[in-house]
């Protein structure tokens, strides 16, 4: 039987699979910092923290991400992407604006409720672009968030809810290590170590998050909100926020 060097037969056409392959790609898609949504240009107070010197080397950094993980990302990314997953899923623009509100409302500074419209607008331009149903309705629409505009394309792409949340979460940890390895600095072996350690916390981040209760959903993190805060009248800075 004659082959290919891939292993296909010769003369086949070699396509990707709408079950399996697909929804794989589109959500590296999404989670690839050539996203052009601007998110590269957010620290999300941590060039504060490095100007005050609350972060000073990688084990400081990785300290500043897991506790931004652990009583931030927790209690409020993660539980309400999974509800705005299901909202898509269930057609309820209601609920959809719930949980948008709600998310905007745990950004606490001007710079960071900035940085959360920002993105979402950006990103459901692209997706106007890439055809997604409903993108369009977000382009104009305030409020709107990162997150709102990530879990419909998530849906619309067939992306499982578990997997989208982990690419939201592994996006996040890599923009925030390619900010720390401009600011602290870091070199790239540091950053890429820096990523491995935080590997783990991210599934633990996203289990925790799923199982938590709507009464309990809401960040507590004093040390970012101040950082955050303080990084809007920073004299020298690199980053938006």
């Amino acid at each position: 039987m004659s082959t290919t060097t891939s292993g296909h037969r010769a003369g086949s056409t070699t396509m990707i699979s709408e079950v399996g392959d697909l929804p794989l790609l589109r959500l590296l898609q999404l989670a690839s910092p050539a996203l052009p949504i601007g998110a590269y240009s957010y620290s999300q107070g941590l060039e504060y923290a490095v100007e005050a010197g609350w972060v000073v080397d990688a084990d400081s950094t990785g300290r500043w991400l897991r506790g931004v993980l652990a009583h931030g990302q927790r209690y409020l990314e993660v539980p309400l992407l999974a509800r705005l997953y299901d909202a898509w899923i269930a057609d309820d623009g209601a609920a959809v604006a719930r949980w948008t509100a709600l998310l905007l409302a745990g950004r606490e500074s001007a710079e960071l409720q900035a940085e959360e419209q920002h993105l979402g607008t950006a990103l459901a331009r692209l997706l106007v672009d890439q055809e997604v149903a409903g993108a369009d309705a977000w382009v104009q629409r305030r409020p709107t968030s990162l997150a709102t505009l990530w879990m419909l394309a998530a849906v619309r792409w067939g992306v499982p809810r578990r997997s989208a949340i982990l690419g939201y979460l592994w996006a996040w940890a890599e923009n925030q290590t390619t900010a720390a390895i401009k600011l602290v600095p870091l070199g790239q072996s540091a950053g890429q170590r820096l990523l491995a350690g935080l590997m783990p916390v991210l599934g633990e981040t996203l289990d925790a998050g799923l199982d938590l209760p709507e009464e309990r959903i809401g960040a507590g993190l004093p040390g970012l909100a101040l950082a955050a805060g303080c990084h809007e009248v920073q004299y020298s800075r690199l980053f938006r926020s």
